[in-house]
């Protein structure tokens, strides 16, 4: 254990780190995605959000593999998908001049992504009442139940490739395909090095506190393995680009769901959760999934004063993790 101020040292280091590399696998990305040609939603649904999410998917790895705590990467996951839906929309409704929404989003990625959300409800029931050991307290997750999320994502894709085969490119330009193909990779060692330090923060904050490691997910690796999307959403916002800063929340967050959760399992073998924090947890993020549905919807974009709204909404949930973690109030069981 490193300490208190070792701990917020670490992350003050990782965090700038995660966000230096996300920016350039954000550029190499964009130019990729020009180069061959691909709808500007299946770049913000697919490529962008894919990519953004490797911090993510890298807090499920490394504190499964490395670290043994699952249930922090699980935690990360929520966390994010919380962040995501609430925090980036309203940075970037905030910070450009108008934040739109169109009907093919809220009537296919925003109903994909819900039922993302339902999916990794049922997957989580059934490892608390069907799987042998699983109990009320404890969820156990199986290599069996994490391919039904990946078969889920496997339709999310099939779709993205039905709308991307209608699509007529307009001319690709030249680009340095291996140049930036290294930067891809660089750009992921990198992620993994500040996700890395994340974790070991996130740990030594959970033994200095006394609180389990899924709330240091859910709030401090969620919020910093976040930066990526919230960079990428808010630049394309900025640049009247719209439809990829809002695919982008929307598809990361159903990487994270179907993917990132899943492969965690399937590193694991298998995978216990405390289920009687992670079902409340998993209901306010429904229910952030239905606030951000509606006002998406409501008009087709997201006002000022609703984006002021949703950052209240996520500050609330803060301050309720902060209370139920120092004891003040006991609505969540297994704090």
């Amino acid at each position: 254990m490193v300490g208190l101020l070792g701990s917020l040292a670490l992350l003050a280091v990782a965090t700038p780190v995660i966000w230096r590399g996300s920016e350039h696998f954000e550029r190499s990305a964009g130019r990729l995605s020009r180069h061959y040609g691909l709808p500007l939603a299946f770049h913000g649904a697919i490529v962008v959000a894919v990519g953004s999410s490797f911090p993510e998917l890298s807090s499920v790895v490394i504190s499964t593999v490395v670290h043994d705590e699952f249930s922090l990467g699980v935690g990360a996951i929520v966390g994010s998908a919380i962040f995501n839906l609430l925090v980036i929309p309203a940075l970037s409704a905030l910070f450009s001049d108008e934040l739109s929404a169109t009907r093919s989003l809220v009537h296919k990625d925003a109903q994909f992504y819900i039922i993302s959300v339902l999916v990794l409800f049922i997957v989580f029931a059934l490892g608390a009442t069907y799987v042998p050991g699983g109990t009320n307290a404890e969820a156990i997750l199986t290599p069996p139940l994490a391919v039904l999320p990946l078969v889920t994502y496997g339709v999310y894709l099939f779709l993205h490739q039905q709308d991307a085969s209608e699509y007529v490119a307009a001319d690709a330009p030249d680009i340095d395909r291996n140049r930036e193909l290294v930067t891809l990779a660089v750009a992921l060692v990198v992620i993994a090095v500040g996700v890395e330090g994340l974790v070991r923060a996130a740990l030594s904050l959970g033994e200095i506190f006394g609180t389990p490691s899924f709330l240091w997910g859910l709030t401090v690796i969620a919020a910093g393995t976040s930066l990526p999307d919230a960079i990428v959403s808010v630049r394309a916002a900025r640049n009247d680009d719209s439809v990829t800063s809002l695919t982008n929340v929307l598809g990361s967050n159903t990487f994270n769901l179907l993917v990132a959760i899943p492969v965690g399992v399937l590193l694991s073998g298998s995978a216990t959760i405390n289920f009687l924090v992670a079902i409340p947890t998993m209901g306010f993020l429904a229910f952030a999934t239905l606030v951000f549905v509606v006002f998406a919807r409501t008009d087709l974009k997201l006002t000022d004063r609703e984006a002021y709204g949703f950052l209240g909404l996520y500050a609330a949930f803060i301050v309720w993790m902060t209370l139920e973690s120092a004891g003040v109030i006991e609505t969540v069981r297994g704090i």
